[in-house]
């Protein structure tokens, strides 16, 4: 069993040590992280945000994912990788392409956070990184293709698992000129929908991130065809379904089919990640944090070691 040390909270200097975890890496098992909402941006930016805490937030936005970084990149076992669950960065500074060519911003730097990782991180869209109807979906693709190697969605196979990273932001609810046009909800379209059903007919163990909470996109889309039809049909494969957004730890249980949760911000808190250990024998999966999330706040309790709890 994994034993771990968690880093300790920051103190009154607001200084914070990285976290140790010890202990020999069972051949049947791995770990992976799971980050969201880090809302990086850059000299650019223009406030303030809708509440004071919301502006205050945002300024530190790229040191509490630096923190979060390191403290992940201190784990022992280390992880495999690392997904992040949308709002990677926070809005437009532009409507120009070639403005984000000739300047460094913020998905450069946020870029630049996640190059500092130890491990792959694997990005998915959210609302924020995206700026419909100013900048269109199809430039917000170019450019995390063209700088970040990322596809608006996609499915990573690693060690007999699958991690699927959905994009809610497809489908007719953000289509500018459609008559669902509605931005509050998310939506898929029905070219993922049906790569989404070919993925789980594989049957193999399977994660799925996608940013905005299950309640807020559209059950089914096109004639039986939805996210949530295919959640339900798939049950037994999909193993959890991990959403952002919110802001705030939220444990929705299996109203959706799979297991649902809804993790907080690292714009808020630089403790709010999950670990996962995944078990490639048993095809499980354990979160090992939960006992220590502040359930319906951003925030984590502080990371001790078990002999100190």
């Amino acid at each position: 069993m994994l034993t771990r040390r968690h880093f300790i909270h920051r103190s009154a200097a607001g200084l914070a040590l990285p976290a140790i975890w010890q202990a020999a890496p069972g051949r049947d098992t791995f770990y992976i992280g799971v980050i969201a909402d880090s809302h990086v941006i850059d000299p650019y930016y223009k406030g303030p945000e809708s509440n004071p805490e919301d502006s205050e937030s945002i300024f530190k936005t790229s040191e509490r994912l630096a923190s979060a970084r390191d403290a992940l990149n201190a784990l022992r076992p280390s992880l495999d990788m690392v997904f992040l669950v949308g709002d990677y960065f926070h809005d437009y500074p532009s409507t120009d392409l070639e403005f984000y060519f000739k300047n460094t911003t913020r998905i450069d730097r946020a870029k630049e956070l996640t190059d500092g990782f130890r491990m792959p991180v694997h990005v998915g869209f959210g609302n924020h990184d995206y700026a419909v109807p100013q900048v269109s979906r199809e430039m917000s693709h170019e450019l995390f293709r063209r700088k970040l190697g990322v596809t608006p969605y996609y499915a990573i196979d690693h060690r007999g698992w699958k991690f699927i990273h959905l994009n809610n932001f497809l489908g007719a609810t953000w289509q500018v000129d459609h008559a669902k046009y509605r931005k509050q909800q998310g939506s898929l379209g029905e070219e993922q929908l049906t790569w989404l059903d070919a993925q789980l007919a594989e049957r193999k163990p399977t994660m799925v991130f996608i940013h905005y909470p299950l309640s807020l996109v559209e059950p089914t889309e096109v004639a039986d065809l939805g996210l949530h039809t295919l959640l339900k049909r798939h049950a037994s494969t999909v193993q959890r379904v991990i959403s952002g957004h919110w802001h705030r730890w939220v444990d929705v249980g299996t109203e959706y089919g799979p297991k649902h949760l809804v993790i907080g911000a690292t714009r808020y808190d630089a403790d709010a990640y999950l670990v996962v250990e995944i078990d490639t024998k048993t095809a499980t999966h354990r979160p090992l944090n939960l006992d220590l999330v502040e359930w319906n706040t951003h925030f984590s309790k502080p990371y001790l070691s078990i002999a100190q709890r």
